[in-house]
């Protein structure tokens, strides 16, 4: 994709997983890659929950490159249940998966290139749990909502949209039997499912799509499951 050459894309949480693959698909096409995490490392290294750090961050940014092209927030929040998870940690799940995201959105609203694009990591958990996972949950659904809050705001400057990832294994294991058969699509996911439809999105292709929230889980969310039907059984 030669669209993507020299363009700045800022990654948060990009040194591991799905946003170390969404850098790499972004440095193949040429372009500079700015990520944020709290892992050592060759990049800024810092704890988004931080305003200053947020705001530090943003500034060496632009200072670096005076703008930026995309803004990817994919840093990846605690997941503790209620059981748990205290107010502390609650409180820091949501700064990193919605304060921050909004901040930075804020930070470099002034200082987006024309095509500019955000895209914010959520996950199918902002439509379905399972149980303990509430700091996670809520901080998910937090960011698909604000992405559709951001799209309207920044109408007809910079499109917005978020993906939500269902089962995606990070070390691309190849599952077998149940774990396999049990998604319509007959995978687990890897972390290049998402990082594909991060490009798309960013790319001239995706120009007319804001606001949205597109649900990356090999079709798990529309398996309706009962017991007793197609081998589901409750135990």
């Amino acid at each position: 994709m030669t669209e993507f050459k020299d363009k700045v894309v800022v990654i948060t949480g990009g040194a591991q997983g799905i946003g170390r693959c969404i850098a790499e698909e972004f440095a193949e096409a040429g372009a500079n890659i700015c990520i944020i995490d709290r892992q050592e490392g060759n990049h800024y290294v810092g704890d988004i929950s931080q305003k200053a750090v947020l705001e530090s961050f943003a500034a060496e940014v632009i200072e670096r490159y005076g703008h930026i092209d995309y803004l990817i927030n994919n840093a990846l929040p605690i997941m503790k249940g209620i059981d748990e998870c205290t107010y502390e940690e609650f409180r820091y799940a949501l700064d990193v998966g919605v304060t921050a995201p909004f901040y930075l959105s804020k930070l470099f609203s002034e200082h987006f290139a024309d095509g500019g694009c955000i895209i914010n990591i959520s996950s199918s958990r902002d439509r379905m749990s399972q149980p303990q996972t509430e700091s996670y949950t809520a901080a998910k659904g937090g960011i698909a909502a604000l992405t559709h809050a951001l799209a309207v705001s920044f109408a007809g400057r910079i499109r917005v949209n978020s993906i939500s990832p269902g089962w995606i294994d990070t070390s691309y294991t190849t599952y077998e039997g149940p774990d396999a058969v049990q998604q319509p699509c007959g995978r687990v996911g890897n972390p290049r499912d998402i990082a594909d439809m991060v490009l798309y999105l960013c790319s001239e292709k995706a120009g007319f799509i804001t606001g949205e929230n597109i649900c990356i889980d090999g079709g798990m969310t529309r398996l309706m499951i009962y017991h007793g039907d197609n081998g589901w059984t409750l135990k």
